[in-house]
């Protein structure tokens, strides 16, 4: 295990650990305070990002954070590493890279090749020296496409995950909510409720809502119950019609057995999924989320930073071809990301370092009620996302969640992300749009229709 020193100044700073140095980097946030991790000054900071700038990319493969032989997450790491792809910046330190992603020699092809050769750790680390306008040009250089029944990621697009959640999965409350998503060219992304019980029943009921809503109007998209992936399993084996296959996720092997998950299980869902044979584009078909703070919430993060643990889900979810990954970024509370500072600069590490990974990253804009945040924070981390080429963000009425009770984004709030930056929904989606006529299409501008549309006007008198 090497050793890491840095002066700054007249005090030279010592780090014991590729583990140590990487967390020291780490832009302050609560949650590396609370695991006694984090630097203790701006000082120690300072000279841990200098030292971590001079470490090899190479010696990323010889010293892993959490030991090969006790985390499944690792083995996956290294295993499936890409020793080919990674030739193009093998020689390079973590500054180096750094200065070649920013350069016009990183465009949208080299990034694409380069995904499979770059570990967690090395986009964890890059992004820990690189500023907020760094992470986003970077970002906005790759696409990472995926198909089910839309096509995501393409540029110049900005899809919508429709979340009719309700307090009580009451059929009616969801409809309205899912009309009224519709109504705004939400839900292209897929329509995902997250249900207040786990009762198989309820989640196959809701199952059958969605596809029955799904096929009644042609809409282009895909559904989701967010539920545990055995109850996903379980409803496939009752032939219940089921589209994205969900899981919570996080970057170790115990963080993750703390959801009651291993890898043979996820891919076991995997392969539930995929013997549906329900997408009519492609067969990307598992919808993951993740969260910086989750694997210390459980007390499995090894003395890594919750930044760097986050980053090692994303090798999880890139390993079964996902069709969409949510980090939920301040969901998990201030005790990990305490304001609005905080959950804006973690937004832009998580979708950075998922796109770097060839993850198609999206995020939950969103903070807890006793959070330092408030909405103006959120439209700025919106911004910058939809700015970086975000996959897609969440729809909620009114930005509040009803049944989770947080904040999010709103419809609204989509509809000024693609207005003001000149983004589209999903092609499918947008075409679907313009025949049911929500959206017309003018002087290259996306407007409202002047009428609800007659097969909404129906299922509008049906709920009373």
């Amino acid at each position: 295990m090497a050793s890491f020193s840095h002066a700054v100044g007249a005090s030279t700073y010592r780090f014991d650990s590729l583990k140590d140095v990487m967390a020291k980097a780490s832009p302050a946030r609560s949650g590396d305070f609370l695991a006694g991790v984090a630097a203790q000054n701006d000082g120690e900071r300072v000279a841990a990002q200098m030292a971590l700038a001079n470490i090899p990319l190479k010696h990323f493969l010889q010293e892993a954070l959490i030991p090969y032989e006790s985390d499944e997450v690792t083995r996956l790491i290294i295993d499936t590493h890409d020793k080919q792809a990674f030739t193009a910046v093998s020689h390079l330190t973590v500054g180096g890279l750094r200065d070649w992603l920013l350069s016009d020699a990183a465009d949208e092809q080299s990034l694409r090749a380069l995904a499979p050769g770059l570990t967690p750790e090395m986009a964890a680390a890059v992004s820990k020296i690189m500023r907020v306008q760094d992470l986003v040009l970077v970002a906005q250089k790759i696409r990472v496409v995926t198909r089910f029944r839309g096509t995501m990621g393409l540029r110049g697009r900005l899809s919508t995950r429709l979340q009719p959640n309700h307090p009580t999965d009451e059929p009616a409350g969801i409809a309205a909510s899912i009309l009224d998503g519709l109504l705004y060219g939400n839900g292209d992304a897929m329509i995902g409720i997250n249900p207040a019980t786990d009762s198989i029943a309820s989640i196959c009921a809701m199952l059958e809502m969605l596809d029955a809503i799904i096929q009644r109007y042609e809409i282009p998209t895909q559904a989701c119950v967010l539920t545990h992936v055995t109850t996903s399993i379980e409803a496939i084996n009752r032939g219940v019609p089921l589209d994205l296959v969900f899981q919570s996720i996080a970057g170790t092997e115990a963080a993750n057995a703390s959801f009651g998950i291993s890898l043979s299980l996820l891919q076991e869902g995997y392969e539930a999924g995929l013997s549906l044979n329900r997408g009519t584009l492609g067969q990307n078909l598992m919808y993951f989320e993740t969260g910086q703070g989750s694997a210390l919430s459980a007390n499995a993060y090894f003395g890594v930073d919750q930044q760097t643990c986050e980053t090692r889900a994303y090798a999880v979810a890139r390993h079964f071809k996902p069709f969409l990954v949510n980090t939920v970024v301040g969901f998990i509370g201030p005790e990990y990301l305490y304001n609005g500072k905080q959950i804006i600069r973690a937004g832009l590490e998580d979708h950075f370092c998922g796109k770097l990974l060839g993850v198609p990253m999206g995020c939950d804009i969103c903070y807890t009620n006793h959070a330092e945040a408030d909405q103006d924070d959120m439209d700025t981390l919106l911004t910058l996302l939809g700015v970086a080429g975000i996959n897609f963000i969440m729809g909620i009425p009114g930005s509040d969640d009803i049944m989770l009770n947080y904040q999010t984004t709103s419809f609204h709030d989509a509809l000024y992300a693609r207005q003001t930056l000149g983004l589209k929904p999903a092609p499918e989606f947008e075409q679907w749009l313009a025949k049911m006529g929500i959206f017309t299409q003018a002087d290259g501008k996306v407007r409202f229709g002047n009428s609800l549309p007659p097969a909404f006007r129906h299922a509008l008198a049906q709920l009373g």
